[in-house]
């Protein structure tokens, strides 16, 4: 049987864990700054945790774990 592949979007953008969750950067941070608050956008520096709704998708996507 052959190997399961990878998506290599999802390989780039999310970050499993050791406890077994998924670590994301959130969106709206690559342009069009000027307008928004200095608050927002220290806020959109953090990091997420990918929603558990979303979970059994990203495994799928990242089957080796990343």
């Amino acid at each position: 049987m052959s190997k399961m592949k990878t998506k290599s979007s999802a390989k780039k953008r999310i970050f499993p864990l050791k406890s077994g969750k998924f670590k994301r950067a959130r969106a709206n941070r690559r342009h069009n700054l000027t307008h928004k608050a200095t608050t927002r956008k220290r806020n959109l520096n953090l990091t997420e945790y990918i929603n558990t709704a979303q979970e059994a998708r990203v495994r799928k996507m990242l089957p080796y774990g990343a």
